[in-house]
């Protein structure tokens, strides 16, 4: 993928109407990100990624539709990433740890970020070997099965997840667009089945999605007055597919899912995802999902304004926090989840939201 690392020089090199064209169109942007592996990784990084430098060094190319938000993250090295999906048909919740992994001792397993790592009782950091974008973390969890988690893991999760975003801001002031994803099993694109979720920090525009969520609740204002969060919480009251309220966090099953059993957790404008209304209501719903719906391997996302005093520029007030929870399926199907449809034209559902609203409306009300 030299080609696209290389893309900000052939920009510049373009005729004036050329580049001033291109430059309207999209923003292109190559950034370094940095790990220090510890000295027991380097035998593997070099099997694994060619030299222990490779992963030391990466460059990462950021290139974003300015008007439609598609944007995409090219990283070389994410085609070498280890893959061991085979040991996830094993792995229940509460069942025995499978195989050793790097991030059963993530001290020695994995890289640390230039200025350190952070930890607490459920969870340990580590940078990515396979980076994402300039900042880009993993928070190894300290229990091995992916499933293994609980209320008080899954908000110690959040709290550690904002910790490692302060610390990478500093280390990169120009960072404060803070996204965490958690990829359970690699049914759901999780690469490691040791449990872990992602934490990163990008520069400039936020990640496309939390993006057009902050250029949508914009434009709904200008057209309608009100406030698009809120309203979006009130259609699905309305309809009955609000499963849980406390404390102005919402849970509810989704009117337009991306794929199956989604389930968004919705924040007040101005609410913090580490208080604990709001990671709370993430933990209930995500175990519910395991245990009730029976979930083996699930896709979660935190969309939330930047941090810092970027998240209180124009368009940001009427963004609060939201965390997408979808389900990917039975992790021993060869079948995939998506395809042309959800790649390029819209989402094909099989399941109705009502029937998961009737299946979790009591266990989280």
């Amino acid at each position: 993928m030299s080609g696209i690392l290389e893309l900000p020089g052939r920009v510049a090199s373009l005729p004036q109407a050329a580049r001033e064209r291109l430059e309207r169109l999209y923003a292109i942007e190559v950034v370094e990100g940095t790990t220090d592996p510890p000295p027991e990784m380097a035998d593997w990084l070099t099997r694994q990624f060619g030299s222990v430098d490779a992963v030391r060094h990466q460059r990462i190319a950021r290139v974003l539709n300015r008007w439609t938000l598609d944007g995409a993250l090219f990283s070389p090295l994410r085609s070498r990433r280890p893959q061991d999906g085979a040991e996830v048909q094993h792995v229940e919740a509460g069942a025995p740890a499978g195989s050793a992994d790097p991030f059963c001792h993530p001290e020695t397993g994995t890289p640390a970020a230039p200025w350190g790592r952070v930890e607490s009782e459920h969870a340990v950091s580590g940078a990515n070997a396979a980076m994402y974008d300039g900042q880009h973390g993993v928070l190894v969890f300290r229990r091995h099965d992916p499933l293994a988690f609980d209320e008080e893991s899954v908000v110690d999760v959040f709290a550690l997840g904002r910790r490692w975003a302060d610390a990478a801001r500093r280390a990169d002031p120009q960072a404060c667009n803070y996204l965490l994803i958690w990829n359970c099993g690699p049914r759901a694109g999780g690469s490691v089945v040791h449990g872990h979720a992602q934490v990163l920090l990008g520069r400039g525009a936020h990640y496309p999605q939390v993006e057009r969520l902050r250029r949508d609740a914009g434009r709904y204002r200008a057209a309608t007055g009100s406030a698009y969060l809120p309203d979006l919480v009130a259609a699905h009251r309305d309809l009955g597919l609000v499963l849980a309220e406390r404390d102005g966090v919402a849970t509810l099953a989704s009117l337009a899912p991306v794929k199956e059993r989604e389930l968004l957790v919705i924040g007040p404008p101005g609410m913090d995802e580490r208080d604990p209304a709001f990671s709370r209501g993430v933990a209930r719903t995500v175990i519910a999902y395991r245990d009730v719906l029976g979930v083996r391997a699930f896709n979660l996302a935190l969309h939330r304004r930047p941090i810092g005093p970027e998240g209180e520029a124009p368009g940001w007030a009427d963004v609060g926090p939201v965390v997408h929870l979808v389900d990917r399926g039975d992790p021993g199907s060869t079948s995939s989840d998506i395809g042309a449809m959800e790649l390029y034209a819209a989402s094909v559902v099989g399941g109705d939201p009502y029937d998961l609203a009737d299946r979790l409306r009591e266990v989280l009300a």
